[in-house]
Parts: C-alpha cells; sequence; structure tokens
C-alpha cells in the first residue's frame, strides 16, 4: 500500500462530494480500517458494520460547518473516529453479554446438549433447508452467500452486479420472505 499525503483540494473535493475522490477515500481507509479491526474483532460482519459507521462518521463530520480544517490530519481523524467506534462496540456487546452471569454461563458452556435439543436442532435445520428451497432462486443465493456463506459483500455484489446499497435492499427483502415463510411454517407446525 501506498501511502498519501492529503491536501486541501482533495478535503475539499470530499467535502462537495466528488464521486472520484471518496472512492479513493473508501479504498484507501477502508484497508487500514480493515488491517486495524481484524485483530479486534472476530467476524467479518461486526468489522464491516465498524469500517461502514466509521465512514459514515467522518464523512458527516469533514461535511459539517465546523468540520474538519487540517487535510493533512486527515489519517488521523479517521483513526480517532474508527478508534470511538469500536469503543462503542465493545460497550454495547457488554451490556448484552453482561446479562449472563458467571455461574449461568459455566453452566451453560459445562453441559453437554440433551438428545431432545440435538433433535430440534436437526428439526429445526431441516425446516430451514425446505424454506430456502421454497424461495426464489436469487433469494435463496442471496441469503446463502451473505448470511450462511459470510462471503465477501464485495465479491456478492459483483457477482450479482449491484451496489452495496441495493445488496442491503436484497437481503432485508429476502430475509422478510423468509420470515414469512418461517411462521407459516411453525403455524402449520402447531395445527398437526
Amino acid at each position: 500500500m501506498q501511502f498519501f499525503a492529503f491536501d486541501a483540494a482533495y478535503l475539499e473535493r470530499l467535502r462537495s462530494g466528488d464521486a472520484r475522490t471518496e472512492e479513493h477515500f473508501v479504498r484507501y481507509f477502508g484497508e487500514l480500517i480493515h488491517l486495524k479491526l481484524r485483530s479486534r474483532l472476530n467476524s467479518r460482519e461486526a468489522i464491516e458494520d465498524v469500517r461502514q459507521e466509521t465512514f459514515v462518521r467522518v464523512l458527516v463530520l469533514v461535511r459539517s460547518a465546523d468540520g474538519l480544517r487540517e487535510p493533512d490530519r486527515l489519517g488521523a481523524f479517521v483513526n480517532s473516529v474508527c478508534n470511538h467506534v469500536l469503543l462503542e462496540y465493545y460497550r454495547s456487546r457488554n451490556k448484552t453479554e453482561s446479562f449472563l452471569d458467571n455461574d449461568t454461563v459455566a453452566t451453560l458452556v459445562n453441559h453437554e446438549p440433551s438428545a431432545l435439543s440435538l433433535l430440534e436442532t436437526k428439526d429445526a435445520q431441516r425446516i430451514v433447508r425446505q424454506i430456502l428451497m421454497e424461495l426464489t432462486d436469487r433469494d435463496r443465493k442471496l441469503l446463502q452467500s451473505v448470511l450462511l456463506d459470510e462471503r465477501d459483500k464485495d465479491e456478492v455484489c459483483a457477482e450479482f452486479g449491484i451496489t452495496r446499497e441495493y445488496l442491503r435492499v436484497l437481503v432485508h427483502r429476502a430475509k422478510q420472505s423468509f420470515k414469512t415463510f418461517y411462521i407459516g411454517r411453525l403455524g402449520e407446525n402447531r395445527m398437526n
């Protein structure tokens, strides 16, 4: 990776929403942020969430009236915002994890799954596979690629010929479709 010297013209193009400058900005800092986060977070989803939130905040702040005035500080500014977003992510994870006390965690970790829970898990997996087969080919491939296989979203976008924003829309729709089938299936099972 080559280091880039940011100047006032670059910062002004970024403020004005120049597409090529934004693309360079995201590519350049995306790589650096990814390198930073991959040793601190354990999932691609978490890395991507922190990365995107960092970009959103930086661009909002750069474009604000009191935004960044020293172009040579852009790298340090992005790093600082990334650190704040990462800390917020850790705090939000700790809040959800703190609901479980140590005894509960030990109990959950130490027990082998029961025969009933294994049977229920296999039944749930069977239902999920059946529902996936009922979805449209596109919805099934999207859910498989993004959620089950956890493929890189840029690869999925290239495969489907869509943008990242539209990928979010399509995945949301596919999830909704899956949910509709799943709720319907639960209703059928209760009647039987």
